[in-house]
């Protein structure tokens, strides 16, 4: 600091450490005032609290979230936004109405098809499929064997599904959205989740909010997940992950381009069981959570995506 420049050695030194002292202080928990009493610490509660309890009592971690920390936002007029999200959902809503004939055709010419042989659908035609819509998988293999295998009809029938489209709002900014948590029954084992969209005006709506709170009891109900999505998944790691499979003892004998599909299908799958997006969503086990958001994306409108969460269990990691 240059206003320190021209102070003897000793006295800087002591300067120094003070302002250190106080800038650690001013980033500890303990040290702060404590919210229900000003005049003392958080460290003097605990104390108080030991005392007339007679157990000890440690505040070992926390974690606080800011909604869209770090997202950069855009600034917008929040009655205009109101007002477009309004217009949409009516053309949306009148959208439908004009549909509903069609959909209730297209519904009984299912029925008269489930009866007709299964038609052969290709991996190559459900990849184009897939990269065209952003659907799931076996939305897109449903969606060609009920078009037999035309690409046109099948992403027609993904749209009326509202399936299709969600993929192509996943560029969009998502900076708003709802922090929210699960407490598991008998409070040993918590969440804290964030679930981010565009608007807040999306954020506040009944379905985020219920989608928000079924998410955080999802990573509850999967303690090995690490990641949000296996994109995640630093490189280092998935490289160490194949070279221990590699030299698995059950394929030394394998030729080497036998070895690396199996030791990819190995790895793939180890990860995928680490990933949330890859897990079967704790409402609705036939589809992947991932699935569920490109689906909530295309009914609300809006690209929403997971950017953080803590999974804590009592007791972990003392």
């Amino acid at each position: 600091m240059e206003d320190l420049k021209t102070k003897p050695e000793n006295i800087r030194e002591q300067i120094t450490a003070g302002r250190v002292a106080k800038l650690v202080k001013e980033k500890a928990l303990l040290e702060q005032a404590y919210i229900m009493d000003p005049t003392k610490t958080v460290n003097e509660a605990v104390v108080e609290a030991i005392g007339k309890l007679g157990e000890n009592i440690k505040i070992r971690r926390f974690h606080k979230f800011i909604l869209g920390e770090g997202v950069e936002k855009k600034v917008g007029d929040l009655a205009k936004e109101v007002e477009e999200q309004t217009a949409a959902m009516k053309a949306e809503a009148e959208k439908k109405k004009e549909e509903e004939p069609k959909v209730e055709a297209a519904k009984v010419e299912e029925e008269k098809t489930e009866d007709k042989p299964k038609v052969a659908v290709s991996p190559k035609m459900v990849k184009e499929l897939r990269d065209k819509t952003g659907a799931g998988m076996m939305d897109c293999k449903k969606a060609l064997a009920a078009s037999n295998n035309n690409l046109q009809e099948a992403e027609d029938f993904l749209r009326k599904k509202g399936i299709a489209g969600a993929a192509k709002k996943a560029g969009r900014t998502a900076a708003e959205g709802l922090v929210v948590e699960y407490i598991h029954p008998g409070s040993r084992m918590g969440v804290l989740l964030e679930l981010n969209c565009e608007t807040d005006f999306v954020a506040r709506g009944e379905k985020f909010t219920e989608l928000a709170n079924n998410l955080a009891m999802q990573v509850a109900a999967n303690p090995d997940v690490e990641y949000v999505s296996v994109d995640e998944i630093d490189p280092e790691v998935r490289e160490r992950e194949i070279q221990i499979e590699m030299g698995r003892e059950d394929l030394a004998n394998k030729p080497e381009n036998i070895r690396s599909q199996i030791v990819q299908g190995r790895v793939d799958k180890i990860f995928n069981e680490r990933a949330l997006l890859e897990q079967d969503y704790i409402m609705d086990p036939s589809r992947k959570v991932g699935q569920i958001i490109k689906e909530s994306v295309a009914t609300l409108l809006k690209q929403y995506i997971f950017r953080e969460y803590e999974n804590w269990k009592l007791l972990e990691i003392c």
